[in-house]
């Protein structure tokens, strides 16, 4: 399915650009899996379309989650206390891999890669109030690529950004600390927004409330983030208990009968975090396309990211008038984010 090369060339990728300074287990692991061609060719079977590295060691953390017995689970400080030095690792990855490869295969076949990560909500959070405070409506949120839909609750979360002030639901178990990085006048005028419906698409559904679904998401959190282990814990916990609507299918094609659907006293918003990657170029055409068209007809936000780069864009229609922005840089998991609005 993929040329060993470019799929070395992923990893090697990874291990750099992704992993460093962030996993040590994974930066390691990545480099020597890019060298090794058995288990590029294990990973080579990956589904198409998807992250192959993200999606092959989330398949195995998966299994030693589950439970599956080896010794590799003692270099995962997410399954140990004391973890042995990440660069002994690699040998009992290979063992684990091949003892298990049925098992591996099965997994990065079936499943895609849907990370649910809320802190990106601390960067939301700022745009729906602007988008809320610009045209003093309640927001209908459409999420493309929701996964188990967490990010649809971001006007239920608590937020600080490196001050005492606390924004958003200051009763939350959800907590939500992040860096801003340049301008923070943002801060003056953040005001909460009132969310009118929620309704999230993908292909696949994750339901927070099925243990399988629970634990694929889980194990697609690097083994070292613990802090992000909490907060999907928590977030998964609240939105279990809620009511919101999670459609499986294509949410580019479905979005303008969706649209229809919302009332014209609310402001639809669609949104998409890094999904958009994982998009082929016609789909990317198609999704402006189907935002432009609705535009003619009413108002409508459109906020993401992995279209054209990593930056965050705002596009919006106000009174059939567009307007399209590049409104910041983020993290990839919410750390910190720049934002100019």
């Amino acid at each position: 399915m993929f040329m060993s090369e470019d799929l070395s060339m992923k990893f090697k990728r990874f291990a750099v650009l992704e992993c460093r300074g962030s996993s040590p287990l994974y930066e390691f692991l990545s480099s020597k899996i890019a060298e090794d061609i058995l288990m590029l060719d294990l990973a080579g079977k990956a589904r198409e379309g998807q992250p192959v590295p993200n999606l092959y060691f989330g398949a195995v953390h998966y299994l030693l989650m589950k439970g599956y017995n080896h010794p590799l689970a003692g270099f995962y400080p997410s399954l140990t206390k004391k973890p042995n030095p990440a660069e002994e690792a690699y040998p009992f990855f290979i063992d684990f891999c091949r003892t298990y490869s049925v098992e591996i295969i099965e997994l990065i076949k079936s499943k895609i890669v849907q990370t649910n990560e809320v802190r990106r909500c601390s960067y939301l959070y700022p745009i729906f109030s602007r988008i809320s405070h610009l045209t003093k409506k309640p927001l209908a949120l459409i999420e493309i690529g929701t996964s188990a839909g967490l990010q649809l609750f971001v006007d239920k979360y608590s937020y600080t950004y490196g001050t005492v002030e606390n924004f958003g639901n200051s009763h939350s178990e959800v907590h939500l600390k992040s860096e801003i990085r340049g301008d923070k006048s943002l801060l003056d005028t953040l005001h909460h927004f009132d969310v009118a419906t929620r309704t999230g698409v993908d292909l696949h559904i994750n339901d927070v409330r099925n243990p399988e679904d629970y634990l694929w998401l889980k194990a697609l959190i690097w083994p070292e983030h613990f802090e992000r282990q909490k907060l999907f814990e928590k977030a998964a916990s609240y939105v279990s208990n809620q009511t919101l609507r999670l459609i499986e299918g294509d949410g580019v094609e479905m979005l303008r009968s969706l649209a229809s659907e919302i009332p014209e006293d609310q402001v639809i918003c669609v949104f998409h975090t890094h999904v958009a990657n994982q998009m082929s170029v016609n789909t990317k055409r198609k999704l402006l396309e189907y935002i432009k068209e609705i535009g003619q007809r009413r108002t409508i936000f459109h906020i993401y990211n992995n279209i054209y780069d990593a930056k965050l864009h705002l596009d919006y229609y106000l009174d059939r008038k567009e307007s399209l922005n590049t409104i910041g840089e983020t993290d990839g998991h919410g750390r910190w984010f720049s934002l100019v609005l």
